[in-house]
């Protein structure tokens, strides 16, 4: 739930000192300052439509023989109607409200739309979904695997992950329950996820996409580890807006949103308007740094709430150097009522953006605007240019940075 307003006092900081000044003079230092870089696309997008477009045909294609009785296996029926929407030029896939099992793996083809008639359209994994693995491994309920202009809305996605035993598979995390992945202008909208054993929604190796009006959710406990929301890797260009991310209704959850580098870096991103409780293993948003680095990165407007951390940077390079984080942005969020998890029993902060284990530069960093509540500090390492001022705390708090 967001915040309206905070009453408290205003920080501005730019010393690395852990004490946080709120002094009148301090304040006139920060505002001169300016920083020299400036984010990229993700600055200019909107925080309430997707620039991605998705798949445009109209055509409908609706699939034969579906079986709601939650007895029989629907990939077939579903992805005949995928192949023969694509095959026609593109085209709009459409289910009906029921549960239908899914022992395969579904491929969303190029100018295809996969839309249900909202939540209760529910694609839930059956008894056999581990006996074959996707197109790029792993067991994705939905995936892209590299198509183009794609859309998956109005639907639920249960991968039944309380069911089963997915420990057991070595490659358990080489893809997820909806895997947006080697796509370009995809649009996963209205999407609830439940029962993951990997991440619920990934965008892996893509570019122009959008993750809009969807909800994640992790209820279990003692089952899986690494259990993560919304997660960006390795691709650029794209919105995370207007989501419902709650990692913590039971203890499995790790971070809420993630953009993370592994392959290739991570920039021109936006992250708007999303409500986020961060799983008891990590975040409410990470900034996951590998070998390459991560850049114009913009954080706002969003509710982070119930996790360790609020937002923060991961450093997650085994060997050779860490990339480098510049050009973020982390502004108007509200940041309250954090929570010890497994992952950090003593706790986090509100944002801690170069700590735990900083190994390259972070420079260009803005904090400003953000509301904090019962959630600890904000920490941004000295770099060139980094800037955190006009913060707000609902009791006297503590900012560091620059």
């Amino acid at each position: 739930m967001r915040i309206p307003s905070i009453r408290g006092r205003r920080l501005a900081v730019v010393s690395a000192g852990v004490l946080a000044l709120g002094f009148l003079s301090a304040l006139a230092t920060v505002i001169v300052l300016r920083v020299t870089g400036h984010p990229g696309t993700a600055a200019s997008f909107s925080d309430t439509s997707c620039s991605a477009g998705g798949a445009t045909a109209t055509r409908t294609f609706a699939p034969s023989g579906l079986n709601s009785s939650g007895i029989n296996d629907n990939t077939r029926a579903i992805q005949d109607a995928i192949n023969e929407a694509t095959s026609a030029g593109g085209g709009v896939v459409t289910l009906p409200v029921g549960t239908f099992l899914i022992d395969g793996h579904l491929v969303v083809k190029s100018n295809v739309k996969l839309v249900g008639a909202g939540k209760q359209t529910v694609l839930k994994a059956g008894p056999a979904f581990l006996d074959s693995t996707g197109p790029d491994g792993g067991f994705p309920l939905i995936t892209t695997s590299g198509a183009s202009n794609v859309t998956i809305a109005h639907l639920t996605a249960d991968q039944s992950g309380d069911l089963m035993n997915a420990n057991a598979f070595p490659r358990r995390l080489s893809a997820y329950l909806i895997d947006v992945r080697n796509s370009k202008d995809a649009v996963v909208d209205g999407v609830y996820t439940r029962n993951p054993f990997t991440y619920s929604i990934a965008i892996v190796d893509s570019s122009g996409f959008c993750v809009t009006h969807s909800n994640t959710q992790v209820a279990s406990s003692g089952l899986y580890s690494q259990l993560d929301g919304i997660h960006v890797l390795s691709s650029n260009t794209g919105q995370v807006i207007d989501n419902y991310v709650d990692q913590r209704i039971g203890t499995d959850g790790d971070d809420g949103l993630v953009a993370h580098t592994k392959n290739e870096p991570v920039y021109d991103v936006l992250y708007a308007d999303n409500t986020v409780r961060g799983g008891s293993g990590g975040d409410g948003m990470q900034l996951a740094v590998g070998h390459y680095p991560i850049y114009d990165v913009v954080i706002r407007n969003n509710t982070f709430w119930g996790s360790p951390f609020g937002i923060r940077t991961g450093y997650w390079a085994k060997t050779g150097p860490s990339g480098a984080v510049s050009n973020i942005v982390i502004s108007d969020n509200n940041i309250h009522n954090l929570v010890p998890g497994i992952a950090f029993p003593s706790g986090g902060d509100a944002i801690d953006i170069g700590g735990l284990r900083p190994v390259a530069a972070v420079t260009q960093i803005t904090v400003t605007g953000n509301h904090v509540c019962d959630a600890g500090k904000i920490i941004v390492m000295r770099g060139a240019h980094n800037i955190v001022n006009n913060n707000y705390f609902c009791r006297p708090g503590t900012a560091s940075g620059g």
